[in-house]
């Protein structure tokens, strides 16, 4: 089939009827204030721009028919390659058709000091054989419908505004414009072996828009491409699944905002769990917990700088916001703002689409080992507590152990508070961790008696109240017979090496009643099978649980299957992972399954 520009909307790439692709088909691109999510067909469908919480530039992820969308796709495909260049965030494409063969590099673009104070996002267009023609589409968004966009012609080139938003679409002599109007910029491409093209899209809030030369836009793609190998080069990483971490450590970047330090759960807001389902969640904050992982995550592959900032900004947002310990903030170290509804059609009409989060206002006890696990390991690997942070820690401690007692809503914020039993491991490894760091001379030891004799009592009232004799497992609340796979991360954390035999039986238990037919995937608690996909870092986890635990054979089949099931092309993961339909679900690139398959991949190795 031959697409003009005319039905640019109608290739048969990979998208449902009503123009959705598959959410795992997505690849990214960022410069560390946001990221971009790319389709194979060469569609730019999500873009928060210039800053990553800011309402969505280009949206089509959520409004397929009318949303925001920059781009570039050929006519007459046949097949496309994408791979990111070796140890990079830049992302190249090879498009055959039936005329020719053309190479599509594309980067959000840094500076040579870092992050530009604009943001370009840059697609470079290279000729390898035969002709090619390529089509143009960019179509400014409404910005979660707070805004009509409009065009002004001004002396220096076309403008779009979207709100406080200016964009300049940039791009070569060679492109022909065949229309352009308040919504949309039309044209073509053609291009011929030999031949090099640029087309970037521009963005500034409130302040002035640069129009740099064709040429800087270019060499700052390799410039770009340079100082991700160079971040790469700093690593150290010893994993001999060397590729598949750092590829999920390069993932880990995309979440990262620079301006501040803090750390998002995921690129993306409002991506169902189900399709046509309610359980659509804005992901674009920095949850106490989900930051806590990353920062080890860092730590473990040696990004000290990321980790330090993370770090620093984390203790520093809780210590902002005492008393009291929130679950999540904005990347900007507020309080997270009251859910509401936007109309757009969601994914796949997956409805409501929610914009901010309830879960802020939630008890979540967990949130204390998180901080507490995060702070134990910055000190192993050889830094030194400040004393601000030092005292946070021990208030922190002092509450974990007032607080343990009572109901929360759990690692997964459900809306029905309980005794959950994850929340009791974790408050036991943050007393216990509390412990460790004031017997070691880190923090102050005023509460020292306390904490050991309170931590024995978590762990008294977990095998009391949480052990269920008859299924010979540990079971999601005290009361309760249903299953709960986060428990898998409780072997990292360490109650596998003081109640072993529980956690294997436990193990099992997870297994048989929580696997998908392949016995591979996990969802996360019971009763979650017909309302969502597998979690997929819960079976990253049940890797570790036999990783850590010496079963290294179950432990390397299991991360081989979830590499061949879960990664797309290019490497990343979305939250979950459809064993029916065979298609991700959730937010994505999502942090949580990428450092679980870090932490995951080292437990193969042991370690």
């Amino acid at each position: 089939m031959t697409a003009g520009a005319e039905d640019i909307d109608n290739l048969p790439v990979e998208r449902d009827a009503d123009g959705y692709a598959p959410i795992h088909s997505y690849a990214a691109v960022g410069d560390g204030r946001s990221s971009a999510l790319i389709a194979p067909d060469g569609s730019i469908d999500w873009w928060c721009a210039p800053c990553m919480d800011a309402p969505p530039l280009l949206d089509r992820l959520l409004d397929a028919p009318a949303g925001g969308r920059f781009v570039l796709q050929a006519r007459d495909v046949q097949q496309v390659q994408r791979r990111y260049r070796d140890q990079s965030n830049v992302l190249e494409t090879l498009v055959h058709t039936a005329t020719g063969l053309a190479r599509l590099t594309e980067s959000l673009n840094s500076g040579p000091a870092g992050r530009l104070p604009w943001s370009e996002l840059a697609r470079r267009l290279e000729g390898l054989d035969g002709e090619i023609t390529f089509d143009l589409l960019y179509q400014p968004g409404t910005r979660a419908g707070t805004c009509t966009p409009w065009m002004s012609d001004t002396p220096n080139g076309c403008v779009h505004h979207a709100g406080p938003v200016m964009t300049m679409l940039r791009y070569s002599e060679q492109v022909k414009i065949d229309h352009c109007d308040d919504r949309q910029v039309r044209g073509s491409l053609t291009l011929r072996a030999g031949e090099r093209e640029i087309v970037a899209l521009l963005v500034s809030q409130d302040e002035v828009l640069p129009v740099p030369p064709l040429e800087d836009i270019d060499t700052r793609i390799d410039r770009s491409d340079r100082e991700w190998r160079e971040w790469v080069d700093d690593l150290h990483c010893h994993a001999s699944r060397h590729a598949e971490v750092i590829r999920s450590a390069l993932a880990l970047k995309f979440l990262w905002f620079a301006p501040t330090g803090a750390i998002a759960a995921a690129v993306s807001a409002s991506l169902p769990e189900r399709i046509g389902g309610d359980k659509n969640w804005d992901y674009r904050y920095a949850w106490v917990r989900d930051a806590a992982y990353v920062i080890k995550t860092f730590l473990r592959v040696g990004a000290l700088p990321d980790a330090k900032a993370g770090f620093s900004w984390l203790m520093t947002t809780i210590g902002r916001h005492r008393p009291g310990l929130a679950p999540c903030y904005t990347l900007r170290g507020d309080r997270v703002e009251d859910e509401r509804y936007i109309d757009v059609p969601g994914y796949r009409s997956s409805q409501p689409v929610r914009i901010g989060n309830t879960a802020t206002d939630q008890l979540q006890t967990c949130a204390y080992g998180d901080v507490l696990e995060m702070a134990s390991r910055m000190i192993e690997a050889g830094h030194i507590l400040d004393p601000t942070t030092a005292r946070l820690l021990f208030e922190l401690a002092d509450e974990c152990a007032d607080s343990w007692m009572r109901k929360d809503h759990g690692f997964w914020e459900l809306e029905d508070p309980q005794h959950y039993t994850m929340s009791k491991v974790e408050c036991w490894m943050a007393l216990r961790r509390a412990c460790e760091l004031a017997e070691q001379g880190h923090i102050t030891t005023a509460r020292l008696p306390r904490w050991q004799r309170e931590k024995e009592r978590v762990l008294e009232w977990i095998d009391e109240h949480c052990w269920d004799g008859g299924r010979q497992s540990y079971v999601m609340h005290a009361g309760s017979d249903q299953l709960d796979a986060s428990i898998m991360l409780a072997s990292r954390f360490g109650l596998a090496e003081v109640r072993r035999e529980r956690f294997v039986s436990t193990r099992e238990a997870i297994r048989r009643e929580l696997s998908d037919e392949s016995g591979d995937l996990l969802w996360r608690y019971s009763g979650m099978q017909e309302c969502e996909g597998t979690f997929i870092s819960c079976a990253f986890w049940m890797v570790e649980a036999y990783g850590l635990l010496g079963e290294a054979d179950e432990a390397t089949r299991l991360f081989e299957s979830l590499l061949a099931k879960v990664q797309n092309d290019v490497g990343l993961m979305s939250e979950m992972w459809d064993p029916r339909a065979e298609q991700g679900l959730g937010n994505t690139p999502q942090g949580l399954s990428h450092l679980a398959l870090v932490h995951a991949a080292y437990a193969v190795d042991g370690e």
